[in-house]
């Protein structure tokens, strides 16, 4: 399924995988929240709730969508993070990988901490 994400003036597009947690969070939208910056990742609280799948993991590739479960939280990674080693996109632990966002990630960085951000059905 892809999914439309938009906070202020950027909006990205993005897939969502068919996996147990991308189900999940496929059938909770739409979803709001406010933005939480943490480096290069923006997380905020979702009504969805998931334990850790088998392939979770902390490193992922700029634009992968991340769910920690410890915060119940929508993860997208664009960049480095204070956990990083270099220049790679590190969760403060693992996390579900559970989507993709389509195309150029860098308008990620104009998305400012507290900016209400949604994510519905494209």
């Amino acid at each position: 399924m892809n999914v439309q994400i938009k906070s202020g003036h950027v909006t990205v597009e993005a897939e969502l995988y068919d996996t147990p947690t991308g189900k999940a969070i496929a059938e909770a939208l739409p979803i709001e929240g406010n933005v939480n910056q943490w480096g290069g990742e923006i997380y905020f609280s979702i009504p969805v709730s998931a334990a850790l799948e088998p392939d979770a993991r902390d490193v992922l590739n700029p634009g992968e969508l991340g769910y920690w479960s410890p915060g119940r939280a929508f993860c997208i990674f664009f960049g480095a993070t204070p956990a990083s080693h270099g220049d790679e996109c590190r969760a403060a632990s693992d996390v579900n990988v559970f989507g993709k966002v389509m195309g150029d990630v860098s308008s990620l960085w104009d998305i400012e901490n507290g900016q209400n951000i949604t994510v519905r059905q494209a």
